[in-house]
């Protein structure tokens, strides 16, 4: 496999913003997400990782032909740094955000899919977690759509059994919302997200 696995962080995001950006617009597009991207959204998004100086992102690089390609990366930051929307429900349960670390996404482009690349940004995340040190939880959420949306494609198959394999629970008593727009909307709606969790 021509994939090599890349860990960056603090200010070296700053490099890999553009790659970032282009990766969520184009595989999010797909269900369950749905998302009408634009640069413009990026930017504010991931400002926040950009800001923090502790978030990283585990990059898929692609090495053939000489020329480096980023093909997949998976982020995170320390959850006391992240939005309202993603601290709040932590916030109203009691639990102290300093001790979670988010992990915002894991994006790949389906031709590299199934060569065990997920599994290595799960584990990098996690090293990279571990090493940084005062986390004692470790967390992401999903988007929450209904079984009958006219738009899921049938061969569709989520991936909460792939989380459960790498030791995430279900938090259906932590939920947020979070707006972006639907590619089949006219306009930016909230999307309610549900949080999955695992001790370190």
């Amino acid at each position: 496999m021509s994939v090599v696995l890349k860990t960056v962080s603090g200010h070296e995001l700053v490099y890999w913003i553009e790659d970032l950006a282009r990766l969520r617009i184009q595989i999010f597009r797909e269900y369950p997400y749905l998302y009408d991207g634009t640069t413009e959204y990026e930017q504010d998004y991931l400002a926040t990782y950009i800001e923090s100086g502790q978030a990283m992102a585990v990059l898929a690089v692609d090495c053939k032909g000489g020329e480096d390609k980023i093909v997949g990366a998976s982020t995170g930051v320390p959850m006391s740094h992240e939005s309202e929307e993603f601290r709040q429900p932590f916030l109203d349960a009691g639990i102290d955000t300093d001790t979670l670390f988010y992990c915002g996404e894991s994006v790949l482009l389906p031709e590299y899919r199934g060569q065990g690349i997920y599994k290595g940004f799960f584990s990098g995340r996690e090293q990279y977690v571990r090493r940084l040190g005062g986390f004692q939880k470790i967390c992401f959420c999903g988007v929450m759509r209904a079984d009958d949306h006219p738009m899921k494609p049938e061969e569709y198959q989520p991936l909460d059994a792939v989380w459960q394999h790498f030791g995430y629970q279900a938090c259906p008593e932590l939920t947020t919302c979070y707006p972006w727009k639907d590619i089949d909307q006219p306009e930016s709606s909230d999307h309610l997200m549900m949080f999955w969790m695992k001790t370190l």
